[in-house]
């Protein structure tokens, strides 16, 4: 028996939102067979002056994988991925979503990814069901671990790395809007760990600098010309 996988992912053009959600893919299922991928073109993405307008390329890539062999015996989780599994597994149930839950550990990092035909009911609008899922786990962790603990982090279907590559995006296009200008440009609210996305993207840019204002959880980041233009 086979069950579907399914991503979405963006890139600047058609062929890189296909290579994102294969690559995507191989870390949700390794060794997946790529000529098994059928890919949806949502979007073919356009790009307006100045990267105003500018939207990505966005794909949907779905490919058949084996159900779990009946009986296979399933690793010991302990700590922060016991926590992980128990959360996302207990809120799979109590949304009615059908997915499983894949664990990677290392000394600092416990990823808990989720894989299902519904992604989105998980992730939630902007984001908001799976950050405070994150937050909740990590609160459980901290109380079952203590100080000591690792970072949990939460996904699904590769949300993470497409939030990323768009936040990264988002940040490229700005900081040419506002050397161009030599206006500051308003971010839209978001959480500390995607203003740190922003605020990384461009920490070497010679032309801009970034500041978080505001209080949460309406705070942003301003993107701020070094320079005026003449």
């Amino acid at each position: 028996m086979t069950h579907e996988l399914s991503v979405e992912a963006t890139g600047e053009t058609v062929g890189e939102a296909k290579w994102s959600a294969l690559r995507e893919l191989e870390q949700l299922y390794p060794g997946i067979d790529r000529e098994a991928v059928h890919f949806q073109v949502v979007s073919e993405g356009e790009r307006g002056l100045l990267g105003v307008g500018y939207a990505p390329a966005r794909v949907l890539a779905k490919v058949d994988v084996p159900d779990p062999v009946d009986g296979e015996a399933e690793p010991e989780e302990e700590g922060e991925a016991a926590v992980a599994r128990a959360l996302l597994e207990r809120s799979l149930r109590a949304l009615g979503v059908s997915g499983s839950v894949r664990i990677e550990e290392d000394d600092a990092e416990v990823t808990a990814t989720v894989s299902g035909p519904d992604p989105g009911v998980l992730i939630g609008r902007h984001g908001q069901m799976i950050d405070a899922l994150q937050y909740l786990a990590n609160a459980i962790a901290h109380r079952a671990v203590g100080e000591e603990r690792r970072r949990i982090v939460i996904d699904a279907s590769g949300y993470r790395a497409r939030r990323a590559a768009t936040l990264e995006s988002l940040a490229r296009r700005s900081a040419e809007q506002a050397s161009a200008t030599g206006i500051r440009v308003e971010l839209e609210p978001m959480s500390s760990a995607e203003r740190r996305i922003v605020h990384e993207a461009l920490k070497d840019d010679p032309e801009v600098s970034t500041e978080s204002e505001g209080a949460d959880p309406h705070r942003y980041v301003v993107v701020l010309p070094r320079r005026p233009v003449d």
